[in-house]
């Protein structure tokens, strides 16, 4: 199942799955105030999506957007990669749930290893502020990017890390 929290602590759950060490170390850098990669994460221009290649063939992806209203969001997986998502500033709302749970509205697209979900009112709900990250697995239906509170920008990056 998903974990969240600050880095230190993901980083305690995940010290053992070599899989995870790249993202690991980007993320770090990525939080690091006054490094190259929070730098450039701060220059990105609203509603862009800039591609960071890591080793191992993982991959960054580096945004920034207005979080959208819960009725617009929908619940996702990936069968290729885990999610690693890093709030580098702001706040939102990320909502998950086991996909056994979930109805599948549209199957699986290898091309964006995308499965998308119906909605559902039960699942959990995250509130994570600049600092914090969740991990979802292939197993974990995911709304992330949902407006929490007030509106205002969000600068996030998302690794992509194979689990294959």
């Amino acid at each position: 199942m998903a974990i969240f929290g600050p880095l230190a602590a993901v980083q305690n759950q995940l010290a053992g799955d070599a899989r995870f060490a790249a993202a690991l170390t980007y993320v770090a850098d990525v939080l690091q105030a006054g490094s190259e990669a929070h730098a450039r994460i701060g220059r990105i221009a609203a509603g862009v999506t800039e591609r960071v290649e890591l080793s191992g063939g993982a991959f960054a992806l580096e945004q920034v957007y207005e979080p959208r209203l819960r009725p617009d969001g929908f619940f996702e997986s990936h069968r290729k990669y885990a999610d690693v998502q890093v709030i580098v500033a702001g706040e939102e709302l990320m909502e998950v749930e086991d996909v056994s749970r979930l109805v599948v509205s549209q199957p699986f697209q290898a091309e964006r290893d995308l499965v998308k979900y119906a909605d559902t009112a039960v699942a959990s709900v995250l509130r994570m502020r600049a600092g914090d990250l969740a991990v979802f697995f292939p197993e974990d239906g995911h709304m992330p990017s949902l407006r929490w509170r007030e509106a205002g920008l969000v600068r996030k990056t998302v690794v992509k890390v194979p689990v294959g």
